[in-house]
């Protein structure tokens, strides 16, 4: 399922749960956003090749870094 909220202007944290599980070969982009005002977590938002959903990736996963 979609882990990030909709769109519009955000003002609380996006990513509902994160994926740690290996995907970087479904990966289109990579968003990082930093923590702010509004979430206290740094959020790392990727958009898969086929379909454009977003999903939310743990930071603390190696392949995760690797991407980055």
């Amino acid at each position: 399922g979609i882990s990030v909220g909709d769109g519009g202007v955000i003002l609380r944290c996006q990513c509902i749960s994160k994926e740690n599980k290996p995907i970087g070969r479904y990966i289109a982009t990579v968003k990082v956003n930093h923590a702010n005002s509004h979430c206290g977590n740094i959020e790392i938002i990727a958009t898969l090749k086929w379909g454009g959903e977003k999903i939310c990736l743990d930071p603390d996963v190696p392949w995760v870094k690797k991407v980055l």
